[in-house]
């Protein structure tokens, strides 16, 4: 069995757990520990343990089960269908991240290294404006990210969007990115591990 090692309070864990559901894979989960610290040298979790192989970065770990557990549906085999959904991942582990980082930090977690008033609100429009660029993309989809179907990029994604609707701060009106999020809440893994735990 998959083992799957941090807490699920953590938004990159999650993304490994809504994975594993999506596929059907069962796994352990454990709260990371000082014995764990040879499974990971940056001591960040997530971790999976996978028999004797193991693998850290979120979405590495993700991308890993879904060439090993799947059969294409989360992610393509095709290499430009791959691509896009690839693309939509690696914008949200930079850009949208990067634009959210010091606002969150600052609003959600309350951190004293975070209390420039200036560099909060430029957070906030950078934020807003880069999931301003996600709901462009799916008024042009109609549906997710990578187009007509969920993929994997939606996982990473849909996890970002909860992010986003639950920090207390000023956002735009995003008819697309609203109706995206209850199109996800239909999935029994976002609402487990995606929305924390609301229905």
């Amino acid at each position: 069995m998959l083992k799957i090692v941090g807490k699920d309070s953590s938004i990159n864990v999650r993304k490994v757990l809504w994975t594993c559901v999506e596929l059907g894979l069962p796994f352990e989960r454990e709260d990371w520990n000082p014995g764990h610290a040879a499974l990971n040298p940056n001591a960040q979790v997530p971790v999976l343990v996978d028999g004797g192989f193991v693998l850290w970065e979120s979405n590495t770990i993700c991308r890993y089960l879904c060439a090993q557990y799947c059969d294409g549906a989360l992610l393509p085999v095709e290499a430009q269908a791959r691509a896009r959904v690839e693309q939509w991942m690696d914008w949200q582990a930079t850009d949208l991240n990067t634009a959210w980082r010091y606002a969150f930090m600052a609003l959600v977690r309350q951190h004293p290294a975070y209390r420039d008033a200036a560099q909060v609100e430029a957070s906030i429009a950078a934020w807003n404006r880069h999931i301003a660029i996600l709901d462009a993309r799916l008024a042009a989809t109609g549906a997710y990210a990578a187009g007509a179907h969920f993929t994997l990029a939606d996982i990473v994604l849909g996890l970002s969007v909860n992010r986003w609707m639950m920090t207390p701060m000023d956002k735009p009106a995003l008819p697309s990115v609203a109706a995206y999020y209850d199109r996800l809440a239909l999935r029994p893994g976002f609402r487990t591990y995606g929305r924390n735990g609301v229905a």
